[in-house]
């Protein structure tokens, strides 16, 4: 028992000292992306265009066809329940307040983690493991400067643009079963669709991303400079990263539903 105790606790403060380094990494990066031109060293913008190709523009099509079945899924399991209450019409509804509010961002966020985080870590391990980091250092570029700046910018952008992609697709997946298989007038459904859709619904769910484009950069930064080992480090460090932050998402996720909709300002 006292082992098991022990266990309980060294795994909670790895914990807390992970997400103690990864708070520091995250306000050094801001510190070089803000203040870099002081010191001479502003962002290298072509680099940040670049990591944004990469990020968002190669991620379109997984994030739509994920949120577009998401967008089905859910207009298929809600029909049998409202069909019963003779409401079908106020699936659209439903759809849409779901995808907008927290499947949309989180689905995007989780998808960005597995493609874009692994990414992150695989490169920044293996620059750590071929010693090409300390070559950094000796050359006097700053690593985090060099590399946790343009990615976490890039992401910043990126993730909330591939967030109202998946919000549009999701919504447009319900559209798709509400219009055919339920039989809704396509006019019904987009004036339903929009009738219980609030402003808070739209800007509650844009505004997650933000967050989550800081968790997937700083982790995936922090897990590639904290590689060791060789390959065989680097596809840990990886595996590392992704579950690290599809756990940071989902409890970010939670904190900010809980501000935004239980706490009275």
């Amino acid at each position: 028992m006292i082992n098991f105790l022990e266990n309980i606790g060294q795994s909670l403060k790895d914990w807390i000292t992970v997400f103690v380094d990864i708070t520091k990494l995250f306000f050094e990066t801001v510190y070089w992306a803000v203040f870099g031109i002081f010191h001479h060293k502003p962002v290298n913008f072509k680099t940040v265009f670049e990591q944004m190709v990469y990020m968002g523009v190669q991620s379109v099509m997984i994030v739509f066809f994920v949120t577009f079945f998401t967008g089905v899924v859910i207009a298929m399991q809600l029909a049998p329940q409202f069909q019963k209450m003779g409401a079908v019409f106020y699936v659209s509804s439903m759809v849409s307040i779901a995808i907008c509010r927290e499947l949309g961002p989180v689905l995007t966020a989780l998808v960005i983690a597995g493609r874009i985080g692994a990414a992150i870590t695989a490169e920044v391990g293996s620059m750590k493991v071929n010693e090409q980091i300390e070559a950094l250092e000796t050359m006097g570029i700053n690593p985090v400067r060099y590399l946790a700046v343009p990615k976490f910018l890039a992401l910043l952008v990126m993730l909330p643009c591939l967030t109202v992609l998946g919000d549009a697709s999701g919504m447009f997946g319900g559209y798709v079963v509400g219009t055919t298989s339920l039989h809704i007038n396509p006019g019904m459904y987009i004036q339903t669709t929009f009738k219980f859709l609030s402003l808070k619904d739209i800007y509650t769910g844009v505004s997650k991303p933000f967050v989550f484009a800081a968790i997937i950069s700083m982790v995936g930064i922090y897990q590639g400079f904290k590689t060791r080992g060789g390959a065989v480090g680097v596809g840990k460090a990886t595996t590392t990263s992704v579950v690290t932050s599809f756990i940071f998402i989902i409890i970010a996720d939670c904190v900010l539903t809980g501000i935004y909709f239980f706490v009275k300002f």
